[in-house]
């Protein structure tokens, strides 16, 4: 019985594609891609995020140092006051009339050796204008004895008035010139007083000041940390771009002969659903017992098969 064997088979062209496709397939796939060149990335903080932070970190409390300024300003404001009513204390104790004691307080401390002095020339000239009056009595004798006694008399006695009205004199001298230093001195409390008093008031106004510091440093603050975090953020971001882009490239770098095969393979599965293929005819070999006797067997083996 003679066989005849008949095969499709596609074009050569495509057959040869085919084998070299799978080889391709074999030697790409068996390589195994390297995943950590794209793995992903996160950019580091900003260097104006990292000072942002760290402002925010020792801003906590800046504006303790203006709170204690201002404290201290007022402290020394109420010392100030302090003072000033001190200075009010003494001058109201220098109203009125003025006492023995604030009299001596405000006398001159020359002004009793003033007084010693001047009477004591005063008594010298008055000795000298006797020892005059009494060589003019000698010189007259008896009879200008009586006349000199008289004159003598009334020159003592108003040497005495004079010499007192010298010493109230001098003594009032002294008293003005003390009251003239206690009037001075009032005015001067006075000044000192309203000068503690403006100082007070200065005091006050810059621990005020200070205390407005303080209130607008964590304003401040808070604008250099939200300037400083966004700039950061945003150069963060851009790192962060190149990051994500350079691990893009990286990865299509890596599958790209996987696509390039893949493309490859869909070209040869088009051109093998979309061409003819070629249809070629065995020869029929020449019987000979042997293939008969195999075939007769085999068909048999089949009959009985199906009977069986």
């Amino acid at each position: 019985m003679a066989i005849q064997e008949t095969r499709t088979l596609p074009a050569k062209f495509i057959e040869d594609l085919g084998k070299d496709y799978a080889k391709q397939l074999t030697a790409t796939t068996a390589i195994p891609v390297d995943t950590s060149k794209f793995a992903p990335q996160v950019a580091a903080q900003d260097a104006l995020q990292t000072q942002a932070a760290t402002l925010a970190g020792s801003g906590v409390g800046s504006f303790q140092p203006f709170i204690q300024a201002a404290q201290q300003q007022a402290t020394a404001a109420g010392q100030t006051v302090g003072d000033v009513g001190t200075t009010l204390s003494g001058i109201a104790g220098l109203t009125g009339a003025p006492t023995a004691a604030q009299t001596a307080a405000y006398t001159s401390p020359y002004q009793q050796q003033v007084i010693d002095t001047t009477l004591a020339e005063f008594d010298r000239q008055r000795a000298i204008n006797e020892q005059n009056i009494r060589d003019q009595q000698a010189s007259l004798g008896a009879l200008g004895s009586g006349r000199a006694g008289v004159q003598l008399s009334e020159y003592q006695s108003q040497s005495g008035r004079d010499r007192a009205a010298l010493e109230a004199q001098l003594r009032q001298q002294g008293f003005g010139q003390a009251m003239q230093a206690r009037q001075q001195d009032i005015a001067n409390r006075f000044g000192l007083g309203q000068a503690q008093s403006g100082l007070a008031q200065q005091q006050l106004g810059l621990g005020q000041f200070q205390t407005g510091l303080a209130s607008q440093v964590p304003t401040l603050q808070r604008a250099d940390i939200s300037t400083l975090g966004q700039v950061g953020a945003a150069q963060q971001a851009q790192r962060q771009a190149v990051l994500d882009a350079q691990r893009q490239a990286a990865k299509t770098a890596a599958y790209e002969p996987l696509e390039r095969l893949g493309f490859f393979g869909s070209g040869v599965t088009g051109l093998m659903g979309g061409y003819p293929g070629q249809f070629q005819f065995g020869q029929t070999p020449k019987a000979d017992p042997l293939q008969t006797a195999l075939g007769l067997g085999t068909g048999l083996a089949g009959i009985f098969g199906a009977l069986k």
